[in-house]
């Protein structure tokens, strides 16, 4: 294998739809690392990509790209049932995989891929970009240091409307489409950075005709008291927010707090508005992290660990069963 000190990573894509478009654009302002090959299902829509991003490679299949022996590192960006899939196709030929968000469709499918990863001794993270972003990173390091006391509460919410098709990803069964595993992951992704895995969960959902939730409103209680309320739902636009409520005061994540967003401290006495700026969209954070993992040879993040990912789909097989979702 090269050395990968003193020369570009050279990244390719699998899947190419609106989150690799975003995550391509911030590849680009990346030091050290460059998008070197995209791959779609057709061959057109691969050389648009490739010629909108400037990729040196486009390919019209998945087997063919990872065939391609110039590259280090594959993001994973295509629908949640292929996760899998593709992650394995990858690291069969020794490529470190950034698999979007949620990792696979449930427990069994994660603990595969990262056997995978171990057995070929080859770097695989869960590309959840929240953890990596200046903003939450900072109210985590608030919550860590008891700035405003214990915290005793967590509400989280995340909701957008959009015109329901049957042929939409976002409402494809059989893809993972659905509120849940779409944007339900990042409330819960919220309470378990915070909060940890709770004592017990309850769970309500809606859903459409064709099985997949419309949404899902779920509360964590923990062992100390604490409880996180939690929502996702694709029938409204809600606030979008996180709000931890501590013994002195509370720490507000503003509307988009899984994305870039602004923080809001709140005591009795006064309310303090800090804000993150960035010219990106978010994903380089996440992209340095993993191109140092790469670079310094590890095989698993220490922030986005194994053990994390495991909590996180396990957390969401849980909600499933409550709410006798089964894809």
């Amino acid at each position: 294998m090269k050395s990968l000190k003193d020369s570009n990573i050279r990244w390719g894509i699998i899947g190419l739809g609106n989150i690799a478009n975003k995550f391509a654009t911030d590849l680009l302002t990346v030091k050290d690392a460059e998008l070197y090959a995209v791959a779609s299902r057709t061959q057109q829509k691969a050389n648009d990509f490739a010629d909108k991003h400037h990729a040196t490679k486009a390919y019209s299949s998945y087997k063919a790209l990872v065939n391609d022996k110039n590259i280090d590192a594959v993001y994973i960006a295509t629908p949640h049932s292929m996760h899998k899939e593709n992650t394995l196709l990858c690291l069969a030929k020794g490529i470190a995989v950034l698999c979007e968000k949620p990792f696979a469709m449930n427990t069994d499918e994660v603990e595969s891929m990262i056997a995978a990863a171990t057995a070929n001794n080859t770097l695989l993270m869960e590309g959840l970009w929240t953890y990596f972003l200046p903003h939450y990173n900072f109210v985590l390091n608030e919550l860590m240091a008891k700035t405003y006391g214990n915290l005793l509460k967590v509400e989280a919410d995340f909701g957008f409307t959009r015109e329901f098709t049957q042929e939409a990803r976002l409402f494809n069964k059989s893809l993972g489409g659905g509120s849940l595993l779409d944007i339900g992951i990042y409330p819960i992704f919220a309470a378990l950075t915070t909060l940890g895995v709770p004592e017990t969960i309850t769970a309500d959902a809606t859903f459409f005709a064709n099985g997949a939730d419309s949404s899902c409103s779920m509360v964590f209680n923990y062992k100390n008291n604490a409880v996180a309320l939690l929502k996702s739902t694709l029938l409204a636009s809600t606030p979008s927010e996180a709000v931890f409520y501590c013994q002195q005061g509370n720490i507000k994540i503003n509307s988009g707090f899984n994305s870039p967003s602004t923080v809001t401290l709140i005591t009795d006495t006064k309310e303090e508005l800090i804000s993150f700026n960035g010219n990106t969209h978010g994903y380089d954070h996440q992209i340095n992290h993993f191109n140092k993992l790469l670079r310094q040879g590890k095989k698993e993040s220490h922030i986005m660990t194994f053990n994390f990912s495991r909590q996180l789909i396990e957390t969401l097989d849980s909600v499933r069963a409550l709410i006798n979702l089964k894809y």
